[in-house]
């Protein structure tokens, strides 16, 4: 079963940058859509940002200016690039993928974290 696989994350001081990798472990087809989510402990996991097959992203109002989503549609990989850490940032960060092919599918990572001291 593909699986997506995460790498980037670490322990970072506030105001430094990180830069998220999510990449499927095999082929995935009919992508429509890639996202990061994040949980904290004792938190629900929010989403942080999203973009489409075609471009179009979406961010939570938290990360507006201070965090960037790209893809590489040629790889099937998804970036979250993460500027002007704060410690509220210290979460783990999941990325999802979803598909339509064969069927509607969302596939998710197993996680990274990011810490962030003050």
């Amino acid at each position: 079963q593909v699986q997506l696989v995460e790498s980037g994350g670490g322990l970072v001081q506030a105001g430094e940058s990180l830069r998220l990798t999510c990449a499927p472990s095999g082929s995935i087809y009919s992508i429509n859509g890639m996202g990061w989510f994040r949980q904290s402990p004792g938190k629900q996991r929010e989403l942080v940002a999203t973009i489409t097959y075609s471009g179009a992203t979406h961010y939570a109002d938290s990360v507006k200016g201070r965090f960037t989503i790209s893809r590489d549609t040629a790889k099937n990989t998804v970036y979250l690039q993460l500027n002007n850490l704060k410690p509220d940032d210290t979460a783990v960060y999941y990325c999802t993928f979803k598909s339509d092919y064969p069927e509607p599918t969302d596939y998710w990572g197993q996680g990274t974290q990011v810490t962030v001291s003050s």
